[in-house]
């Protein structure tokens, strides 16, 4: 059996000038990455651009020399592409997401969790009806829900735009997300995972 090299030694080995250690790493995690990329955007087309980019990102870190590991390579690129498919579905106005703690993740409030192709049907259906849902959430709750989904925006700017305080801002985006699970479930469009 042949014997893994650390991570942390082809990371040294490659930032040393050794181009056959990232060729090494990518073929360590290729299985790992792919399997996680595919898992979330189900095309292999995309899960190939999205690796190939996450490597991209990693030898512009590693060559810039502001990669700290600690031993934590995987995760790390994890991370990476895990930011990129976020980007991806931003790009392509589907499934928006919450930074922060799960109370502002619209997956949990949809129910997504690794859908197969049917639920992925029902889940765009129910992507092109958000907007009409919104619609039933009280002003507050809605401006702040369209700033981060439709505009992209941080909490910070949406507080300075709204003339209130970050936490106001959370609070409202919290309530706008149960409201909208009541709505959701109101409508009867739930997900079973």
């Amino acid at each position: 059996m042949e014997l893994q090299i650390e991570d942390s030694i082809l990371v040294r080995d490659y930032i040393s000038g050794d181009e056959s250690a990232l060729e090494k790493l990518i073929l360590k995690h290729n299985q790992r990455l792919s399997s996680f990329i595919y898992s979330k955007v189900l095309s292999r087309d995309i899960t190939e651009d999205i690796f190939q980019d996450t490597f991209i990102k990693v030898i512009k870190t590693l060559k810039k020399g502001n990669y700290s590991e600690e031993g934590k390579f995987l995760p790390w690129v994890m991370r990476i592409a895990h930011n990129l498919i976020i980007d991806h579905f931003r790009r392509n106005k589907r499934m928006p997401r919450f930074e922060g703690s799960e109370d502002f993740n619209i997956f949990s409030v949809l129910g997504d969790d690794k859908l197969n192709a049917e639920k992925q049907l029902i889940k765009d259906q129910i992507d092109s009806d958000l907007s009409m849902l919104i619609e039933e959430l009280p002003d507050d709750q809605k401006e702040v829900l369209m700033m981060r989904i439709y505009r992209d925006m941080s909490f910070k700017e949406i507080s300075e735009n709204t003339g209130v305080s970050i936490n106001t801002a959370l609070g409202r985006m919290r309530y706008a997300l149960i409201n909208l699970r009541k709505i959701i479930e109101k409508n009867n469009i739930v997900l079973t995972n």
